[in-house]
């Protein structure tokens, strides 16, 4: 009796646990809910593309983006973006966007990367001037020119004339070089600069001598320097001018003197004639000084 209980509790196990096992395989089975999402198609880029590129069909792909999220002015056909220049850099799978491109007229390379009212302005530097090499497409600079006003060497000053100017181009790059910005040695350096900065840019380089001061980009201040010259680089007195008529009427000549040291002395009063008496010796007469006696 005991061996018949025993054989029914297991048999009534065995068939709980089969009837849970397959209940939970059939619940497994059943296909999940699909949701669909509403997509259009986007015009993304198909690599990293720098400023002044040509777009082709290459750069680009089209990828199918929700709906609800499209970036506004969004392309969907690549025939409206294809032959276009890029005037800012775009990286791989960002959308393309009109703020992003040239007008269809103004081609690709480096003019329609100048935006309205600025210019660019090229300038020849060395591995001195052009900051080792560093001096790379985006980066920004300040212009120190050395000239003297006079064409005398005393009077030459070194001042900055330029802050916080973008560069356009090193060469005849317009990108940046992708390989950890190592540096690039070139003779020429294009500015981009507005029609006052381009005089005063162009003049001293002309006039004088120009170098480039490499600067932090997220530093922005607007530094105002009074320059320097040689006097005062070398902690010498100041120059000073002074008018000086000469003897034609109406001409006035200008003199460089070193400024006084110190105040000169105030000159001393003649000192009062001492008194005389006249000594008459037959026909000869002759004066003789009258000696004080201190009292």
């Amino acid at each position: 009796m005991a061996r018949i209980r025993i054989l029914l509790v297991a048999v009534l196990a065995i068939t709980a646990g089969g009837g849970l096992a397959l209940a939970t395989y059939n619940f497994t089975q059943k296909p999940g809910r699909t949701v669909t999402i509403p997509t259009r198609p986007v015009i993304v880029a198909a690599t990293d593309l720098d400023v002044g590129a040509e777009l082709r069909p290459e750069d680009l792909r089209v990828v199918e983006w929700p709906a609800n999220g499209v970036p506004k002015d969004a392309f969907a056909d690549t025939k409206e973006v294809i032959g276009r220049g890029i005037i800012y850099p775009v990286i791989e799978n960002e959308p393309i966007l009109p703020n992003k491109l040239a007008s269809k007229e103004a081609g690709a390379g480096l003019p329609p990367a100048i935006p309205p009212g600025l210019r660019a302005v090229s300038v020849r530097v060395n591995e001195v001037i052009g900051v080792a090499g560093y001096v790379l497409p985006g980066t920004r600079v300040d212009v120190v020119a050395t000239v003297s006003p006079t064409d005398q060497k005393a009077d030459t000053t070194s001042k900055v004339i330029l802050t916080n100017v973008q560069v356009l181009a090193a060469g005849t790059k317009i990108e940046r070089d992708t390989d950890k910005n190592k540096p690039m040695p070139v003779s020429v350096v294009t500015l981009l600069v507005n029609p006052d900065e381009a005089e005063r840019l162009t003049l001293a380089s002309n006039e004088g001598k120009i170098q480039l001061a490499l600067r932090n980009p997220l530093d922005t201040a607007i530094i105002s320097t009074t320059g320097v010259r040689q006097s005062a680089l070398l902690g010498m007195a100041p120059t000073v001018r002074r008018v000086v008529p000469t003897p034609r009427r109406g001409v006035l000549t200008s003199v460089t003197t070193a400024a006084p040291a110190a105040a000169a002395a105030p000159a001393q009063p003649p000192a009062p004639d001492a008194p005389t008496v006249e000594i008459i010796r037959g026909d000869k007469r002759a004066r003789e000084a009258v000696r004080q006696e201190q009292q």
